[in-house]
C-alpha cells in the first residue's frame, strides 16, 4: 500500500511500470490521466530479441531499460514515477531502473 500511495501522489508525472515473469521482463510508461501507454519495451520485442540470446537475466533487464529510456525520450518524456509493483527493488528490477536512469529518465 505504501508503494501504491507514493505512485499515486506522483505529481502528474507518467508512471514507469515494471512486470517480470520467470523468463521475461516488461516495462511501460503510462499516462494515468489519459489512460494510455506512452512508451514500452520488453525482452520479447523483435528488435531486442536477437541481441539478448545467451546473456544473464539482469543484463537483459538493463538492455530493456535502456531501450525504454530511448523510446521515452522520443515520446518527449523525461520525468517519471517508478512503479516497481510487488517486486523488491533488487536484481532485474534494479537493473532496469538503473539503465533507464542512465538513458536519461529522472525518477
Amino acid at each position: 500500500m505504501r508503494t501504491r500511495n507514493r505512485v499515486r501522489v506522483g505529481g502528474g508525472r507518467p508512471r514507469l511500470s515494471v512486470f517480470r515473469s520467470l523468463t521475461n521482463i516488461y516495462g511501460q510508461i503510462i499516462d494515468d490521466e489519459s489512460g494510455r501507454t506512452l512508451a514500452s519495451a520488453s525482452s520479447v520485442d523483435k528488435d531486442l530479441r536477437e541481441t539478448l540470446q545467451g546473456i544473464r537475466k539482469s543484463d537483459v533487464a538493463a538492455k530493456v531499460g535502456a531501450a525504454l529510456a530511448e523510446k521515452a525520450k522520443a515520446a518527449g518524456v523525461t520525468k517519471v514515477v517508478f512503479d516497481r509493483g510487488r517486486y523488491k527493488y533488487h536484481g532485474r528490477v534494479k537493473a532496469l531502473a538503473d539503465a533507464a536512469r542512465e538513458g536519461g529518465l529522472e525518477f
